[in-house]
């Protein structure tokens, strides 16, 4: 990877102007926006083939601000991280390719990216024997390139602590001013419930997305004021930025977003007592007895909801009052879809009906008992639990690798916590198992990993736990 030059050429900069300007002129001239990116995008290629580490950082800045859009045939995108994605993907892979000798073995190695290597091992066996290919084929290459850049492509360029710090602040910056946003067009609203989605436009596609990205992100924030001094200016902008993501969770009203707070503090307290597999066995047990519950003499039937009485609340008091007596739509609507998804794997245990193809097929699966009045999906959402969408998905297989790769990993990195010598970087794997373990308790409840915002987080949060285990190794190995 060749160095970016400090000073460029004169004439280089001098071309580049003119063809902003240029650019501009014939933009407008020919009422033509997408002319006006020409200079953006052939900047970012020219960055790519002499110094892509400054395009990751772009990446980074643009994943608070992606937004969705609808491109012709059905496809859909998120602009820009999604092309940046595709860009880093190529050019990461070009070169690891001609630098593998450079690549850390013990990386490859590791239990948790050989738990990940199965898991799209597994996922390429499901997609060959995909009820739909063509849509298996693109959800395994979406996949592929989240795991690349966000996993592969990160443990390479996260490896220092001033990497860490500008990781942190790339995506803060913009997060901040995406929250500040959205609590400027909801106040004039009066903050109002059933206004809160219409607050998310353009940057965040409901409102789940939004609370749960925060929640899964304040770890980091919270991790980056212990690397400042107290009272210090950057001390005080990251508590006015957890301050910030809080009220802006609070006026988001989103249930798994509440409870994915307490549960954070909550694993704060498991870790530091080493309490995790006490915790991961209590977890298991519970789930178990519940799915056996309510299988036996089909109780699960005693969880039909009122088609009448299942209705959409505008008022958030009267949501949770409605989700304590099961008449609220959207947990009703999610119990609809698990039925379904639950009749999808009995008839598919092994393969399952392909990575991407839940929403193509479930409704021929569906108990009319639990149907809603959002039930036609027109949103083309998902399953919203994504343990049971990745075994409908992938079968039991697929499932047990996954589960494999969330349970070693929580119970991993209570070992490093502890084995990792000093406190910052015990903080630091606080902050991304925290930021893990978040993400995969908000999956009890939807299915986001496959989503920029997200799934980034999800991925990046494991390479930062592998790259400090390495770095531990080599600490003990050079004092040998």
């Amino acid at each position: 990877m060749l160095a970016l030059p400090e000073h460029p050429q004169k004439g280089f900069v001098a071309a580049f102007v003119l063809l902003i300007l240029a650019a501009v002129f014939g933009g407008v001239a020919a009422d033509a926006w997408w002319l006006m990116l020409a200079p953006a995008v052939l900047l970012v290629l020219y960055l790519c083939a002499v110094d892509f580490r400054p395009v990751f950082w772009m990446l980074m800045a643009s994943l608070p601000l992606s937004i969705e859009m609808e491109l012709p045939g059905g496809l859909g995108t998120d602009l820009p991280s999604e092309p940046l994605m595709w860009l880093l993907t190529a050019v990461s892979g070009a070169w690891f390719l001609s630098n593998w000798r450079r690549v850390d073995a013990r990386f490859l190695k590791h239990p948790i990216s050989l738990l990940l290597l199965a898991h799209l091992s597994w996922m390429i066996v499901c997609t060959a024997n995909s009820q739909d290919f063509s849509i298996s084929f693109k959800f395994l290459l979406a996949k592929s390139w989240y795991v690349v850049v966000f996993y592969f492509l990160a443990a390479h360029l996260l490896n220092t602590e001033t990497d860490y710090k500008k990781l942190v602040w790339f995506i803060f910056g913009t997060a901040t001013f995406t929250v500040m946003f959205v609590l400027a067009r909801h106040s004039g609203k009066g903050f109002a419930f059933a206004d809160v989605n219409y607050s998310m436009y353009p940057f965040y596609r409901n409102k789940v997305v939004y609370a749960c990205f925060l929640a899964a992100f304040l770890p980091f924030v919270w991790y980056n004021t212990y690397r400042y001094k107290r009272f210090s200016t950057l001390w005080w902008v990251l508590i006015f930025g957890i301050l910030l993501y809080l009220i802006g969770i609070n006026f988001a009203f989103t249930r798994a977003a509440y409870l994915a707070l307490v549960f954070a503090v909550g694993l704060y307290f498991i870790v530091r007592l080493r309490f995790m597999k006490f915790f991961l066995g209590i977890s298991a047990a519970v789930i178990v007895l519940f799915v056996g519950f309510v299988k036996y003499q089909d109780n699960w039937l005693l969880f039909s909801p009122d088609y009448e009485r299942a209705i959409e609340h505008k008022r958030f008091e009267n949501l949770l009052e409605a989700t304590t007596r099961l008449e609220d739509i959207s947990t009703m609507e999610r119990v609809y879809r698990w039925v379904a998804g639950t009749n999808m794997v009995k008839e598919k245990p092994l393969a399952g009906f392909g990575p991407g193809t839940f929403y193509f097929y479930y409704k021929n699966y569906t108990v009319t008992s639990f149907k809603t009045y959002v039930s036609d999906n027109p949103e083309r959402s998902g399953m919203h639990n994504y343990y049971l969408m990745t075994t409908v998905e992938q079968g039991l297989p697929g499932l047990i690798i996954f589960l494999l790769l969330v349970g070693y990993t929580a119970n991993f990195g209570q070992k490093l916590y502890f084995a990792l010598p000093d406190k910052p970087r015990r903080r630091q794997l606080l902050a991304s198992l925290m930021c893990f373990l978040i993400i995969c308790f908000l999956m009890l409840m939807n299915d986001f990993v496959e989503t920029d915002k997200i799934g980034s987080l999800f991925f990046m949060s494991l390479a930062m736990i592998v790259n400090l285990d390495i770095g531990r190794q080599q600490a003990v190995s050079s004092k040998q």
